[in-house]
């Protein structure tokens, strides 16, 4: 199959210029710059005038909650939201049911995502207090690292103890593992929680939420994080960052040369100020801080401090979001709308169009070294994401893909629009039809 997609503007590589992709198969056939309408016969065209061409993105991290907890979402459901949003590959986070801690689990998730996942797709393997030898016998080319939850409440995958960490960032090192890590501390966090429940009562107000999963735990966990980063050689990096204070860590050259960092959309997007009018549909961990700390989160995409950007997309049923610091669980559904979230920056002057392209395609393909995927280049995949500019709609209960049908973001206008998504060259969203019958490839690493 030869497909065509010509006359908008292609961004890759640091430029954006006219011209048109030739797709052969699964794979960019050619890139070829300028206006000229490209000879040939096509299976498949595609007009963009006035619109975008973008390598599609890489969400790095992910909770599409299958197997073990379908009733709040699955890999089909939510790749299919991801679709819609432009999102071409995803990394899915380990704490499901079971856990993905064993080599068992990870060969269950891919065994699911080959049958059901409409997009690219691969998964974290979870670190245990009691797993790092499993470590040693994982496929570097089938898995992009380690996730360690380093203060999350994740039953037995908190790992706290210090000789764990130390193993678990030792062998990481050795096999040539990037580590993940959700920092925060959670003796801050319990003693927060506990004071505030001594003045507030058993669930404290939503409004709480940033000072009991503070900025001192944020800070106080990805110090230490850095620290075994640095002891071991170990490419670190530290997800979901929240804080200001903690784009400090990589000033130092030498940890820079160990230390990345991602931020997601919600702390980028939201503010504590939003709990009063959001309430615990904006609750994440860790939570969204002051509008200082966003401003430096977003002053940091532009000048590189922050090198990727995901959604930590994570669904609940709407009735668990209910209540207040202790009552409602934290996450969000975010991806289908990450794209258009960060077009909306780059429309408001935060990044260039560029820098987005970076951010959350280039970025994640090199740091994680994702073979042949997130650039528009000769001989790569065919992950394509097509958006249009001065197109508003409005985020709608019936509009959301995702399975828990609800979204932070309903009720508000987009200004941008994702009209198509190819993956591995098929096109799977075709200006609002889907493709049922595409399916996705694994992802493939070093």
């Amino acid at each position: 199959m030869r497909k065509l997609i010509t006359g908008g503007a292609i961004v890759n590589d640091n430029r954006c210029f006219k011209g048109s992709i030739i797709i052969e198969n699964d794979l960019i056939h050619d890139v070829i710059e300028g206006e000229e309408l490209p000879s040939g016969d096509f299976d498949e065209m595609v007009y963009a005038t006035n619109c975008c061409i973008l390598p599609g993105v890489i969400d790095t991290h992910v909770h599409f909650r299958e197997p073990g907890l379908e009733e709040k979402a699955t890999i089909q459901s939510e790749t299919r939201a991801a679709a819609y949003g432009g999102v071409t590959s995803f990394f899915d986070m380990p704490n499901t049911l079971p856990q993905t801690t064993t080599l068992e689990t990870l060969a269950e998730k891919f065994a699911i995502a080959k049958q059901q996942s409409y997009i690219n797709y691969t998964f974290f393997f979870g670190a245990t207090n009691g797993n790092a030898a499993l470590i040693n016998q994982l496929d570097v080319h089938s898995i992009p690292g380690v996730k360690l939850f380093m203060g999350a409440s994740t039953g037995n995958m908190l790992v706290d103890r210090l000789t764990a960490l130390e193993a678990i960032f030792k062998v990481a090192a050795e096999k040539g593992l990037p580590i993940m890590t959700h920092c925060e501390d959670s003796t801050i966090i319990s003693h927060n929680m506990q004071h505030a429940k001594e003045r507030y009562g058993d669930d404290p107000p939503i409004e709480q939420h940033h000072l009991i999963r503070s900025e001192e735990a944020c800070w106080q966990s990805s110090q230490l994080a850095v620290k075994l980063s640095l002891a071991h050689k170990t490419h670190l990096h530290i997800a979901h960052l929240s804080t200001a204070r903690e784009l400090s860590l990589i000033d130092d050259s030498e940890v820079a040369k160990w230390v990345t960092l991602e931020a997601v959309i919600a702390h980028l997007y939201f503010t504590n100020e939003d709990y009063s009018t959001r309430k615990a549909r904006i609750k994440c961990n860790p939570s969204v801080k002051t509008l200082a700390d966003r401003a430096a989160l977003r002053a940091a995409l532009a000048d590189g401090r922050i090198s990727t950007v995901a959604t930590d997309h994570a669904p609940h049923l709407l009735s668990q979001k209910q209540g207040g610091c202790a009552k409602a669980t934290s996450g969000m559904p975010m991806i289908q709308f990450s794209l258009v979230t960060m077009l909306e920056l780059v429309d408001k002057g935060v990044i260039t169009i560029e820098r987005l392209v970076d951010l959350m395609a280039h970025t994640p393909a090199r740091l994680f070294a994702i073979r042949n995927r997130g650039y528009l280049r000769k001989g790569f995949k065919a992950d394509i994401a097509i958006v249009a500019p001065h197109r508003p709609w409005t985020v709608e209960k019936q509009l959301i893909e995702s399975k828990c049908k609800w979204s932070p973001m309903e009720g508000h206008t987009y200004n941008w629009k994702v009209l198509h998504t190819f993956c591995n060259g098929n096109h799977v969203l075709n200006e609002g039809r889907f493709d049922e019958n595409c399916r996705g490839e694994k992802l493939l690493f070093r």
